[in-house]
């Protein structure tokens, strides 16, 4: 894969491994294993295995390793593992690289099951974590230390869209030696360019929008080699949190319609929220795209787009946000986003349920807080079904 690439260019042949057959589709190798011509050979390739030589599914695979280099060249990444879902991939950027004893700081604003990581999982294996206002640098200054070895954040949070320095929180770790590891889920494959702008680790899940049609799970993470094929590869394929070779493929299929599906999705919750703004039934509306966005400036200057996905708050709290949530046609009720179809989420009820509700107030996750993922419907009848379901709704309340 050429560097000089275009974007759309290494998503249609980036990591191409063709069989003897010189298929046109990327080959879907089902196997769990693999055969070794002598005794000697499989000898040699379990004490090292070269980049086109295979030894068991949970180590690796021609499949999966097509999709790691697809998304490693997108990326700008030396290289990619690739996981079973996104908390596969965050639990295991996460739990490789820190021991006992270390020190972790996380912005406060994250997707209930990371926050359930940090404040569960890594304290029960003798790592601390701070939690701090990721919108703010001094409060990241103030929380590292010399013994702080990771900092964590989503570049964009979920569900109410904050929107992290990435190059500042960098500057701030990279100075007492921590590594920075972004989860860059709402902020695409297509807009992200965390490496360049200081990230060490970069994850995904998959499932969003590379998958983008709601057919399997899938994660990634990406970075130097030196930490891919060292203790995140030893972390994952010991525990087995490798992504399946079906599931790759798929995956694959997925980056080739990317970045028409992201653009396209992008104008569509640009367009929305513009619309909405304003809406007597909404007390806000938020969108990184929107210059009402207190990190609106960071967010064009650090991705250039708004990404697609946009959250408003409908006033009347829960019953009138159950009320509008029921009286959609188009939108449907889930949980997951960066689909092709418009996806609606209420997170104080669903993603973020189990969180408290002083920590709900504090990032902002109010009852009738509801999370917008735009999908491919066309963008007339998508706002035409939610200002229906608004007045609606606004209109039984009274």
């Amino acid at each position: 894969m050429s560097n000089d690439w275009k974007s759309r260019t290494k998503l249609v042949h980036g990591g191409i491994r063709r069989s003897q057959y010189n298929e046109v589709s990327e080959a879907l190798f089902l196997t769990q294993g693999f055969v070794y011509d002598t005794a000697e050979q499989a000898e040699a390739r379990f004490l090292e295995a070269g980049p086109d030589e295979f030894i068991y599914a949970r180590y690796g695979n021609p499949t999966v390793a097509m999709f790691e280099d697809r998304i490693a060249g997108l990326e700008g990444a030396e290289d990619a593992f690739a996981c079973a879902s996104g908390m596969a991939a965050v639990q295991g950027a996460l739990m490789a690289l820190v021991k006992a004893g270390d020190h972790v700081v996380a912005a406060r604003a994250l997707f209930g099951s990371c926050l359930f990581i940090l404040e569960n999982i890594l304290p029960k294996f003798g790592v601390e974590v701070t939690l701090v206002d990721g919108t703010d640098l001094d409060a990241w200054r103030a929380a590292v230390r010399p013994d702080t070895k990771l900092c964590f954040f989503e570049s964009m949070s979920n569900p109410t869209l904050e929107i992290v320095d990435i190059k500042g929180v960098a500057e701030i770790a990279h100075a007492v030696g921590a590594l920075v590891v972004s989860d860059n889920v709402f902020s695409t494959p297509i807009y992200s360019d965390a490496i360049a702008q200081g990230a060490d680790i970069v994850t995904y899940s998959a499932t969003k929008h590379i998958d983008g049609q709601g057919r399997v799970l899938g994660g990634v993470i990406l970075g130097p080699k030196d930490l891919i094929r060292g203790p995140i590869e030893a972390f994952m394929k010991h525990t087995g949190g490798a992504l399946s070779p079906f599931n790759a493929w798929v995956l694959l299929k997925g980056l080739e319609t990317m970045d028409l599906r992201v653009r396209a999705q992008t104008a569509t919750a640009q367009y929305l929220a513009e619309k909405l703004e304003g809406n007597p039934a909404l007390s806000r509306v938020i969108y990184p795209g929107l210059a009402s966005h207190p990190q609106h400036e960071l967010a064009m200057r650090q991705l250039g787009a708004g990404g697609t996905v946009l959250s408003f708050d409908i006033k009347g709290g829960r019953s009138v946000s159950f009320d509008f949530l029921n009286r959609l046609e188009i939108a449907v009720i889930s949980n997951n986003l960066g689909d092709a179809k418009t996806i609606a989420t209420p997170p104080a009820f669903t993603t973020h349920q189990r969180l408290p509700d002083d920590q709900k107030e504090t990032l902002g996750i109010t009852p009738g807080l509801i999370r917008l993922s735009c999908g491919l419907e066309d963008r007339d009848d998508l706002l035409k079904d939610l200002e229906t379901a608004l007045a609606a709704a606004l209109e039984a309340a009274e």
